[in-house]
């Protein structure tokens, strides 16, 4: 049943086409990867990372919560509009903290994601009273106020007591959506289906958006590195082979499987398992473009210096993680692992070790750059297998796992 209030203001399938309103929302988040791909920069170690994965799952997760929400609700109501507008504010809050975040500014970002992620929720089950999708609110409601204690807590403590509290806030949104936020009393989502999603092709329209937000980072930052470079020689190579490299981001993801998400979500049996899986692989291929985008101002601004041992995991890491993140999604839309990913990824974990004792070298090139070419190498011959596979196959339909 819908009573009329929720009536007017929730989306009907044929507004399901992204609205403006959404794409003004995703511009906030282009400042927030930036401001991440900053602080790992800055902080280029395994606890810098670690500390930048915890950050970027935060971000994240309002990004997934506005989505839902703006597929629920029509983005054209007055209304609807003011929420998402103070979404917007919030990330953008959110996103100037976050360089603080594990130092004096971790209550407000924890306190501002928290205020914002609560919201989000608390305004939909009001919003929703009388329509069968409140269930699925007051789930989500429940498991993002189990994360917020912890979010909350580590807000008070130092250094790694905060980013082991905050690892376990982001943690169990993980769980709760691997297991279809199973809640007392409301039981979990239902197993076979997505929940108050209005059209499939809505949410793989917003899942394609985002990613172009993403790949927007690594771009922000070759410009700003290449024009802070001077425009020599080695920089103009160097910024030639970052811009390549999220060209071939951009190949990779869109061919075919990126071209199908909505199908696949149709036609899987479990169509929750195939929005966890596409969700999860999005996450990691998210993490992948930020860690290049840092790799690529390394590259400009260090051409022709030694290759320190921290870029390394940068360097070829942000690919890695990129390729793991395309081999899930591939599996989610087709129901197969993807060969040419995996060794593609194994190819970049195995060279890591080699390129440590590899040295500067000297005049036109570096063993920094060397790194960024055998990575997008890597990257072109994953792309050039998937034009050839297609050329044989050209119509191969969608076939996510049961």
């Amino acid at each position: 049943m819908t009573t009329g209030r929720a009536s007017k203001l929730l989306r009907r399938p044929e507004h399901a086409r992204a609205a403006f309103l959404e794409l003004f929302l995703d511009l906030v988040f282009v400042l927030a990867f930036f401001r991440l791909s900053q602080e790992l920069l800055e902080n280029l170690s395994w606890t810098g990372a670690f500390q930048t994965l915890v950050l970027l799952s935060a971000v994240l997760f309002v990004w997934i919560a506005a989505t839902r929400f703006t597929d629920t609700f029509d983005p054209r109501h007055p209304l609807i509009q003011l929420v998402v507008i103070s979404i917007m504010f919030g990330t953008l809050v959110l996103a100037a903290a976050a360089p603080g975040a594990f130092g004096r500014r971790g209550l407000v970002f924890a306190g501002v994601y928290v205020v914002v992620r609560l919201g989000i929720f608390a305004v939909a089950i009001f919003l929703l009273r009388g329509h069968e999708g409140q269930r699925n609110a007051v789930r989500l409601l429940f498991w993002v106020g189990v994360s917020a204690v912890f979010w909350i807590a580590g807000a008070f403590q130092p250094g790694w007591v905060r980013g082991a509290l905050w690892m376990t806030a982001a943690a169990v949104e993980y769980v709760g959506i691997a297991l279809g936020f199973p809640t007392p009393r409301l039981g979990r989502s239902g197993e076979r289906r997505l929940e108050v999603v209005v059209s499939e092709e809505h949410v793989a329209e917003r899942f394609r958006q985002f990613f172009i937000v993403a790949l927007g980072e690594p771009v922000v930052v070759t410009g700003l590195a290449f024009a802070n470079a001077g425009f020599g020689a080695a920089s103009s190579a160097a910024t030639l082979v970052a811009f390549v490299t999220t060209a071939l981001l951009w190949r990779i993801y869109i061919h075919r499987a990126g071209a199908l998400i909505a199908e696949a979500i149709a036609a899987a049996p479990n169509r929750l398992r195939v929005g966890v899986l596409t969700l999860y692989s999005h996450v990691i291929m998210i993490a992948g473009i930020v860690t290049i985008a840092v790799g690529d101002e390394l590259l400009i601004t260090h051409p022709l210096g030694h290759t320190n041992l921290a870029w390394l995991p940068v360097i070829l890491g942000g690919p890695a993680l990129f390729l793991a993140g395309r081999a899930i999604f591939e599996y989610a839309v087709f129901g197969r692992v993807s060969l040419p990913r995996v060794i593609g990824t194994l190819a970049l974990l195995v060279i890591t070790p080699a390129m440590a004792l590899v040295p500067p070298l000297a005049v036109a090139t570096t063993a920094a750059f060397i790194l960024a070419v055998v990575a997008t190498l890597i990257l072109f011959g994953v792309a050039a297998s998937d034009v050839a596979r297609a050329r044989r196959r050209p119509s191969e339909p969608p076939s996510p796992p049961g």
